[in-house]
């Protein structure tokens, strides 16, 4: 942390001295964003490969309801290992470095889970695919947050839960034509293999894609390692912008650094808020039962009457209103706001997970599936991408990777419980009454998210970690402070450019009048001839 302050003259000098006036690129930061975010593919492929190869699975093993479960939900035992481990790795060597590791892990998980010959080798690769998928999972979303503008910050972190969604959806087209690409006995022996094992090659080209790219810019400065990361941010802001982003990201630190900041803050009055909301956040992301769907949907429609594959295709269409929907919610989420969308969406989850629990009761199919598509459509603009754009928002710099990682154990702890329980509670209570559950923790959900939790749209990371500080005159002070100087050198470099555009506009003038006097001159000698 020192390190970062130290540096602060540097990089002033630096870009000062520097006449070069850099324009940020659009398409650069959303190229960042989509190689971070392809860890959300891998989430999302493994999420639907396994929902399609577990009823082959249990014919070929004979699996029991509990070990079903857990054939299903070992990703989630490794997912809170790696993501209980994430957060110290990345604030230690970095959030790309950390991000290349999961990417890693899951590729050797996906091939081995296509060649084992038990229930219990296969659970064990997953648990390793889980490691992978936890170490990635929260740091893509922060690795964004931290990379993206403010205006457009909700909208690109939203492209993990949009490649999540592509995932899901892809592999459900996958798997209906790997199984129906041969006969029930061919599924059984060899089908679920494929279906298990092509996640290898997305997870190849998350590596891959993180190869290029930089480190995030935040945890550069964070790290002392300033001018590079004032050259990100120029390229992602251009170098206006660059500069003031790079000063306050120093102000902030030198202020923890004079508050003798550390992880124990995390628990403290103020920050002690922060996390509760993003452990409320992670847990209603996984509780209010979309997973359920998204393991279980096969299995769920085959048990309607769905049959000749009709299940995988019903659980496409699913898939696909789910991401028709996730693109709306990243076009929203910028100008409606987080909390709007979450109010709003886990509301309608209340109605229609009892319209679900209704037609489970009377064996309405396709009443099933409309609700079950309309359920989706909700999570997907609300509860679905919000929860993992809000938890690194929440945070200061020097705590947003081992805080987002202790929100996301409870993420993946929940999304255990899912995958493990809800067979459980299926085969006890019955789809009825499993999906009554879902409707009451969806109102619970909906009562939280309009009490305590916070509207982060337009403001600044650094704008963000100030909400949770002490109110005293002395703290609202120097927050005035910090506003003041930050309009102020924005005030500045309106004038800078608007003496350029002055500049350049006498230049036109003086050309125009050199033009009109050269032509003149033209029409007169013409004239004399």
């Amino acid at each position: 942390m020192s390190q970062a302050v130290q540096s602060s003259e540097t990089i002033s000098t630096v870009t000062e001295r520097d006449e070069h006036q850099r324009r940020g690129s659009g398409r650069y930061i959303v190229g960042l964003a989509l190689s971070a975010g392809l860890a959300g593919l891998l989430y999302g492929y493994d999420t639907v490969s396994i929902s399609g190869a577990i009823d082959f699975l249990q014919s070929k093993y004979s699996l029991s309801p509990a070990l079903q479960g857990l054939v299903i939900s070992s990703i989630m035992i490794g997912g809170v290992i790696g993501a209980g481990f994430s957060g110290f790795l990345s604030d230690k060597y970095g959030r790309r470095k950390i991000l290349m590791f999961g990417g890693a892990f899951f590729f050797v998980a996906a091939l081995w889970s296509a060649f084992t010959f038990s229930p219990f080798t296969l659970i064990l690769a997953r648990v390793i695919g889980g490691v992978g998928i936890g170490l990635a999972a929260a740091l893509a979303v922060t690795y964004i947050t931290e990379s993206a503008p403010t205006n457009i910050r909700g909208a690109l972190t939203s492209a993990y839960q949009l490649l999540t969604i592509s995932g899901i959806f892809l592999t459900n087209v996958i798997n209906y034509f790997i199984a129906s690409s041969g006969s029930h006995e061919w599924g059984i022996d060899f089908g679920w293999r494929w279906m298990l094992g092509i996640g290898a090659i997305p997870a190849a080209i998350f590596v891959a894609a993180l190869w290029f790219s930089p480190e995030s810019p935040r945890f550069l400065v964070q790290a002392g390692r300033v001018e590079e990361g004032y050259k990100v941010l120029e390229r992602i802001n251009g170098s206006d912008k660059a500069r003031r982003d790079v000063e306050e990201i120093q102000l902030q630190i030198k202020a923890e650094q004079e508050a003798n900041a550390q992880f124990s803050d995390l628990f403290k009055p103020g920050l002690r808020k922060a996390l509760l909301i993003g452990i409320f956040l992670a847990i209603f992301n996984q509780a209010i039962g979309m997973n359920a769907i998204s393991y279980y949907g096969p299995v769920m429609f085959s048990h309607m009457g769905f049959g000749g594959n009709t299940e995988f295709l019903a659980s496409s269409l699913v898939g696909g209103i789910e991401l028709v929907f996730t693109v709306v919610g990243m076009y929203l989420i910028d100008t409606a706001g987080r909390k709007k969308l979450m109010a709003v969406g886990s509301g309608f989850m209340v109605l229609f997970a009892l319209g679900i629990s209704f037609s489970y009761a009377n064996n309405y199919q396709l009443l099933m599936l409309i609700f079950v598509m309309c359920f989706t459509s909700c999570f997907a603009f609300s509860m679905g991408p919000i929860p993992w754009i809000m938890i690194p928002e929440l945070f200061p710099t020097y705590l947003r990777g081992r805080a987002t990682g202790i929100c996301t154990v409870f993420l993946w702890a929940t999304n255990w419980a899912i995958g493990q329980f809800t067979p459980m509670l299926i085969s006890s209570i019955g789809g009825m009454g499993t999906f009554l559950v879902f409707a009451c923790t969806n109102l619970i959900c909906f009562l939280g998210v309009v009490t305590f939790v916070p509207e982060t749209k337009d403001k600044t990371l650094e704008e963000i970690a100030e909400l949770w500080k002490p109110k005293s005159d002395q703290s609202n002070a120097q927050l005035e402070v910090v506003r003041a100087t930050a309009e102020l050198k924005q005030a500045e470099a309106d004038i800078k450019a608007a003496e350029a555009e002055l500049a350049r506009a006498r230049r036109a003038k003086e050309r125009a009048i050199a033009t009109k006097a050269a032509a003149e001159a033209l029409v007169a000698a013409q004239k004399q001839r």
